[in-house]
Order: C-alpha cells, then sequence, then structure tokens
C-alpha cells in the first residue's frame, strides 16, 4: 500500500543527524519497501553514509545544501533566513507535490512555522495542533494540542478533537475512537467557558464525533478515551509531567534491582518480564508528533531519537498518507461545518 510514496527527509535535523536519519531510513524501507526518499542536506556526508546502505541508495535521492537550521534558533528567524535550509527544502518538496510527506528530527518551533507558511492550513482549520500518542493501559490514545497553541476558543478545540479523531483513525486503526476533552472535573459545569462550549457542540446531534465528555488529569494513563483534546499549554505540561514520571519510576526500579544481593538473583529471575516492560513503553516506539490541520504531512521526530525511533516518525508518515488522512481530514471539516450552520442561523422570535 506504500507503492509510489515520496518521503521528503531533513537530513541534519536531530541531535544524531544525518547518521541518525539515514539509518532510520533503512530501517523504514524494511517495513515499506516500495518508499521512495529524497534527503535534504550536505551530499558530502550523506553520500559515503548511503554507500554503506546499497538497498537504501536505490530508493534514495540527494539534494545538496548546506545550510542547516540550529536547534536553538528562533522561529521567526528561522523562517527568514532559512529558505535554503535542508529543513526548508524539505518542506517546500511536500508543497510543491514533490514528495507526499516531510520528516524532521529538527528545532519544533522553527519546523512548525515553516509548515504553516509554505503548507497553509487545510480550509476550515483555525489553526495547527501538534498530536501524538504514547501507552496506556488499555492500549494507545493520542494526545493534542502539545504545545502549538497556548491558548484556544471553543473552535479551535471543535477541530482539534476532529483532527484528532481522524489521527486515531488512520495510524492508530481505531473504526469509532472515544474523544475526551481534558478539564478540571467531569462535571458538565466545570472548566472555563472555551472547554464547556466545545463540549455542548461535540454533544450536538448528528456530530461525526464519539464524544465521551469531561476527562480528569488520570483518565490520561487510564486509557479513558481514545483521543484526549486540550489547549497547548496544558497538553505540553500533561506531557512533559508524563515523561518525567516514567523516568523517575525506570530509575526507581533499578535503584530497587540493585539494592542487595538477594534484589540482583530477584533480577535475573524477572528479566523476561522487565523486558517485555521495556518494550511497552519504549518512548522510540511512540516517536513522531504530527502537525495536523496544515495542507500536508509533517512528522517531527524527538530531536534526540535514535534511527529505530526516527524510522518510527516515518512510518507515522507513511501511515497517514497510504490511509488519506488529509481527505478524511477535509471530509470532517465538511460534516462538522454542516452541523454548525443550523446552529448559527437566527431563531425566529417567540410569539
Amino acid at each position: 500500500m506504500s507503492d509510489g510514496v515520496v518521503i521528503a527527509l531533513d537530513a541534519m535535523g536531530g541531535d544524531r543527524a544525518p547518521d541518525m536519519v539515514v539509518k532510520g531510513a533503512s530501517i523504514a524501507l524494511q517495513r515499506f519497501p516500495q518508499v521512495q526518499f529524497v534527503f535534504y542536506g550536505a551530499e558530502g556526508k550523506l553520500e559515503p553514509l548511503l554507500a554503506k546502505l546499497p538497498r537504501l541508495a536505490q530508493r534514495a535521492t540527494v539534494h545538496h545544501t548546506d545550510e542547516v537550521v540550529t536547534g536553538d534558533a528562533k522561529p521567526t528567524v528561522a523562517l527568514r533566513t532559512g529558505r535554503r535550509s535542508s529543513m526548508r527544502l524539505a518542506i517546500d518538496a511536500v508543497a510543491d507535490g514533490e514528495a507526499d510527506c516531510v520528516v524532521s528530527a529538527g528545532n519544533t518551533g522553527a519546523l512548525m512555522a515553516m509548515a504553516k507558511f509554505a503548507l497553509k492550513t487545510l480550509p476550515g482549520i483555525d489553526r495547527p495542533a501538534m498530536a501524538s500518542f504514547f501507552p496506556t493501559r488499555r492500549g494507545e490514545s493520542v494526545m493534542l494540542d502539545l504545545g502549538a497553541n497556548v491558548e484556544c476558543d471553543a473552535d479551535n478545540l471543535v477541530q482539534f478533537a476532529l483532527m484528532g479523531d481522524v489521527f486515531a483513525r488512520t495510524v492508530l486503526g481505531l473504526l469509532q475512537p472515544t474523544v475526551g476533552i481534558l478539564n478540571i472535573g467531569s462535571e458538565e459545569l466545570k472548566g472555563h467557558e472555551e472547554v464547556r462550549a466545545a463540549a455542548a457542540r461535540l454533544r450536538s446531534p448528528g456530530s461525526p464525533i464519539r464524544f465521551h465528555g469531561f476527562i480528569e488529569g488520570d483518565d490520561i494513563a487510564a486509557g479513558t478515551v481514545d483521543v484526549i483534546v486540550t489547549d497547548g499549554f496544558t497538553g505540553n505540561i500533561a506531557v512533559k509531567t508524563a515523561e518525567g514520571t516514567a523516568r523517575l519510576f525506570t530509575e526507581f526500579l533499578r535503584a530497587a534491582f540493585r539494592h542487595s544481593l538477594t534484589a540482583r538473583f530477584g533480577y535475573i529471575f524477572a528479566a523476561s518480564a522487565l523486558k517485555k516492560l521495556r518494550e511497552r513503553i519504549d518512548p522510540r516506539r511512540y516517536n513522531g508528533a504530527v502537525f495536523l490541520g496544515v495542507g500536508g504531512i509533517a512528522v517531527k521526530s524527538h530531536g534526540g531519537s535514535d534511527a529505530l525511533g526516527f524510522a518510527n516518525a516515518i512510518g507515522v508518515a507513511v501511515d497517514m498518507k497510504v490511509n488519506g488522512f488529509l481527505d478524511k481530514i477535509r471530509d470532517g471539516v465538511a460534516a462538522l461545518a454542516a452541523l454548525q450552520a443550523p446552529l448559527d442561523k437566527p431563531q425566529p422570535a417567540a410569539l
């Protein structure tokens, strides 16, 4: 199903680029053998790496540029001065129809700014949102926004719900994902006006969204819903808190098994179970934040990711393309617009 998909790669983005990018593409090629890769970056560094991977080299093209967006570059500066950077050229390839998706492990703010400028936003979407998925007690869930929009109104939250619903269906393969709005309580009267107004619209008869209602922080890891909708300020804090807690738990676990000789023997007997645990919570499995709402598929890999994590980010991009993500977003926007029209129509005055 990946036949004909072309992936533009920012070969110089990320802490371990370009080695990590090339090796990641090689791993992804094992899952998607018909995908074509276009690497944007320093030819002198890329060609020797590709020479060691002849199978990948047959499916790859290199576009040379010496310019790179640094990790500390301000988005506005990168947008203004980075027109020939590896990141911008990869994004432009999608905008010009030369590639289907772009994947980068570079500067997040710069990638968002360039994607919004070059790819524009989809009709009916006011603001793009950053989304990603992570493990829960029930499986996996999607959360958005993760930091692109600090403040959001009801329209933004409803659009996020739509985009999260489509993302869950196209990437996670869920037929009817449940959607919840993160709030300070599950009661209908809780929260500020924006979340209550968004919830009211999502509860409307005929809504294309399977809306669960409000959820609280502890519902995130429980997997109460498949899609968690929130503003970027709250979402960013929530996901960073979850990541920090996971690291703390891992450190506590290691310390416990090092505590005594008996504990070390216990580790030997528990090794297989701990291996399964590591695989289940391995952040590389969930690498690949997506800029939803722009007029193209743009996936952000974690800057410190290794080759396996980057390969998974490429996999997210391919899944979105082959499952028609953008077309489904357009259909969903049309359905929401039809639902909203009667609500906006002036009602006749009561006699």
